[in-house]
C-alpha cells in the first residue's frame, strides 16, 4: 500500500499546483479586463516569490511579464518596463538552458528584442534583426504555436513597409493565431492573450481603414466581456466616431 500512498501524495501536489496556476490566470485576466494593473503586478510578485518554481510556472510568469511590459511601454513607464524586461530576460535564459518549449521561448525572445527597440531607435539594425530572427525560429520549431504566430504578426505590423513590413500580412498571422486558440475552448476562457490578440487584429484593421471588421471584433469582445473598460470606453467609441 506504500506505493499507493505515495501516488496519492504526488497527485495531491499536482492538483494543488494546477489550482494555483488557474488562480493566477484568473486573477491576471480580471486585472486585464478591469484595467487593474496593480493586481496584475501583485500576481507577478507572488509568483516570483514561489520557491522551486516549475518550468511551467516560470513560463506563465514570463507571459504575464510580457503583458505588463507592453502596458508600461504604452503608457510611457519605461523605467518600470525595463525592470520587468530584465526579469523576463533572466527567466527566458533559464528556460532556454533547460531546453524547455523552445518555440515559445524564441517567440518571447523576439518580443524582448522588439521591446528593446522602444528604448533606442538607433538599435533597429541590431535588435530589429534579432526580433525577426527569433520570430521565424519560433515558427520553424512549431507551426502550431499561437505565440509564434503572434510574434510574427507583431514583426510585420510594427516593421516599416520600406523595411519589408506589411500590416495585411501581420493580420494574416494574427488570424492564424486566433484560429489555433479557438480550436480548444479552454484556450479562450479567462485568457488575457486571447482578448489582447482580438484587439491587435481590430487595431490592425483600423490602421488599414478597414473599419467594419474592426467593429465586428470589438462588438464580439463586448459580448464576451461587456464591462471590459478599455474596449467599452475607449477603443469602440473611438472607432464609431471614425466611421461617422
Amino acid at each position: 500500500m506504500e506505493w499507493f500512498k505515495y501516488r496519492l501524495i504526488i497527485l495531491f501536489f499536482v492538483i494543488s499546483a494546477a489550482d494555483i496556476n488557474a488562480s493566477f490566470r484568473s486573477e491576471v485576466y480580471h486585472a486585464y479586463i478591469s484595467n487593474n494593473m496593480e493586481l496584475w503586478k501583485n500576481v507577478m510578485n507572488r509568483m516570483s516569490s514561489v520557491e522551486n518554481k516549475s518550468n511551467d510556472l516560470i513560463l506563465e510568469l514570463v507571459n504575464y511579464q510580457y503583458g505588463y511590459i507592453g502596458y508600461c511601454l504604452r503608457f510611457n513607464k519605461k523605467d518600470e518596463a525595463e525592470e520587468y524586461l530584465d526579469l523576463m530576460q533572466k527567466y527566458i535564459n533559464l528556460l532556454e538552458k533547460r531546453n524547455f518549449r523552445l518555440s515559445t521561448i524564441y517567440a518571447y525572445k523576439s518580443a524582448i528584442y522588439g521591446f528593446r527597440l522602444e528604448y533606442n531607435i538607433l538599435s533597429v539594425p541590431f535588435y530589429g534583426l534579432k526580433s525577426i530572427r527569433y520570430a521565424k525560429l519560433a515558427f520553424k520549431l512549431d507551426c502550431n504555436n499561437f505565440m509564434a504566430y503572434i510574434q510574427n504578426g507583431n514583426v510585420q505590423v510594427h516593421m516599416p513597409a520600406s523595411a519589408g513590413g506589411s500590416i495585411k500580412r501581420g493580420i494574416g498571422y494574427y488570424l492564424k493565431a486566433r484560429e489555433i486558440l479557438e480550436k480548444d475552448p479552454a484556450n479562450t476562457k479567462e485568457n488575457w492573450n486571447y482578448i489582447n490578440l482580438l484587439i491587435d487584429i481590430a487595431q490592425s484593421y483600423c490602421s488599414l481603414n478597414e473599419f467594419s471588421p474592426a467593429r465586428e471584433i470589438y462588438e464580439y469582445i463586448l459580448v464576451l466581456e461587456p464591462d471590459f473598460i478599455y474596449v467599452r470606453d475607449n477603443l469602440y467609441p473611438h472607432l464609431l466616431k471614425k466611421m461617422k
